[in-house]
């Protein structure tokens, strides 16, 4: 382990990973501090500009933006009440309190801290937890493989934001679609309407269309709607740096228990703070403060959610199974390398992983030093007018489709998941689930055909082995609780319209 991670940390003799992390760190501040963009849409922005790049020079640049977008979502949650991301929801509660208190610097530099803490102290859990998690995979066959795909398929329930029904039909879109191209073992051609899609769809214009362009209909829907003007942001000497000190103990409790929430996958960063926060509550010797100015508030939820980054990086990296939205887009971006991520990983590519481990640890310091030095300039981020925002995020679809193949039938394929995107968003039909889907469909059904072929087309092998057993029953009840519950509230907010209408 410890020699693969001075291989992870021997990928910053070349300058050219430094620039990756400064710029993807810059990109991720600019893209979370705008309202309504968010580390998704971020890291689905970023993967044209990886084309031709070293792959772990890319993916240091992923995930500096990922880490950076998470904690960018707070600066517009303090300053204007409007979070950058969902995860900064709760950060709003009392950053915006504080900001009306005339304390917004303060407010900053505590939310920057707190996330900075959180990303490194999650970053330890994340060595000492991945790497043992890939080495017990490493002993699956085809049926645990494929079992793992289903209690992936199973867990897109979670990345639905609670909506069961609306989540399955995203997950039967995605599955849908990842039927489109030449059968790997026949090679006939399924759905491919064209030769341009016997290789399947091509993900970087999928990722475009669904949550870049989508975004940007939205945009154009919405116009240009009036905006709060960010207040003005005092410099370091005005700030109380001393007031950190009792801060200690609230940001390691939320850095923990937003590594092990993120872990879960489909809980994500949002649920993370909720939680950290709510815990910060309880155990507060002022909660009274809560939600009106504490600063004990804009800690838990910042260093939760930022913790929670490295959470979902476990079960991507050890597994392939993504933790979070933004790790499914990340699947894509590797895949795009090249990288299959999964126990094999750290045996085929181990300057991937431990390069990401590295750079968690050495961007931490450059990332805080970026935030709490740009904190005026990050302040005015949210003033710029939203068709300007569209039209820059549009040129950067166009360009990005085009160059992934050098021919228009990305950008097609771009503009036409665009739209769909679009139209799902509408519905409030998740777009986490399609990619998930998109992704683990061919190795669910490519291990199910190896499964069968190893049992000679028994289906014995599905439960004879333990291991594969316990896999698709925790599939099955993932599946079947969160379905029981959303009938159960169905039928209780039923009842009680029926008594309501009675009395």
């Amino acid at each position: 382990m410890f020699e693969n991670l001075l291989l992870g940390f021997s990928a910053f003799g070349d300058p050219m990973v430094w620039v990756s992390l400064i710029f993807g760190a810059l990109a991720g501040y600019l893209i979370g501090a705008i309202p309504g963009l968010g580390p998704s849409l971020g890291v689905a922005l970023l993967i044209p500009f990886t084309y031709g790049l070293d792959p772990v020079v890319s993916i240091v640049g992923l995930v500096a933006l990922y880490a950076a977008a998470e904690y960018g979502g707070a600066i517009t949650a303090i300053l204007i009440n409007s979070p950058g991301t969902s995860a900064a929801v709760a950060t709003a509660w009392d950053g915006y309190p504080l900001t009306q208190q005339g304390r917004a610097g303060e407010a900053l530099m505590v939310s920057i801290i707190a996330s900075g803490v959180g990303i490194f102290v999650s970053a330890l859990f994340l060595l000492f937890t991945a790497v043992p998690l890939s080495e017990f995979a490493l002993r699956f066959g085809p049926g645990e493989y494929f079992a793992l795909a289903v209690v992936g398929l199973s867990l897109v329930v979670g990345l639905a934001d609670g909506l069961v029904i609306k989540g399955a039909v995203a997950m039967g879109i995605g599955l849908a679609l990842a039927t489109v191209g030449l059968d790997t073992q026949t090679g006939a051609p399924r759905f491919a309407v064209s030769t341009e899609l016997f290789e399947g769809l091509p993900l970087v214009p999928v990722l475009l269309g669904l949550y870049a362009l989508s975004e940007v209909l939205f945009m154009v829907e919405e116009g240009a709607t009036a905006k709060v003007k960010s207040p003005p942001v005092g410099g370091f000497r005005s700030w109380n740096w001393k007031g950190l000190v009792p801060l200690n103990g609230v940001i390691m409790r939320s850095s923990v228990l937003g590594y092990v929430i993120g872990i879960i996958p489909g809980a994500g960063a949002s649920i993370a703070s909720f939680i950290a926060y709510a815990t910060a509550k309880k155990t507060s010797k002022r909660p009274e403060l809560f939600g009106k100015g504490s600063m004990e508030g804009v800690a838990a939820s910042e260093a939760a959610n930022n913790a929670a980054v490295s959470g979902a990086m476990a079960p991507l990296l050890a597994l392939g199974i993504p933790g979070s939205p933004t790790t499914a887009v990340m699947i894509g971006a590797l895949m795009i390398q090249g990288i299959q991520p999964g126990p094999l990983l750290f045996s085929r590519n181990p300057e991937i992983p431990y390069t990401i481990f590295a750079s968690l640890w050495i961007g931490v310091p450059i990332m805080v030093f970026i935030g709490l030095a740009g904190a005026r300039g990050w302040a005015q981020v949210a003033n710029i007018p939203r068709p300007a925002i569209a039209a820059i995020v549009s040129a950067i679809c166009l360009v990005g489709a085009y160059s992934s193949e050098g021919t228009m039938f990305p950008v097609y394929v771009m503009t036409a998941f665009g739209i769909l995107g679009y139209l799902l968003r509408k519905v409030q039909i998740p777009l986490a689930p399609i990619i998930l889907a998109l992704v683990l469909g061919e190795m669910m059904e490519t291990n199910f055909r190896r499964a069968l072929i190893t049992s000679q087309g028994s289906l014995d092998i599905f439960y004879s082995s333990p291991l594969t057993l316990v896999l698709l029953l925790i599939a099955v009840l993932a599946f079947v609780l969160p379905a029981i519950g959303f009938f159960r509230r169905q039928r209780s907010a039923g009842q009680d319209a029926g008594k309501t209408a009675a009395s």
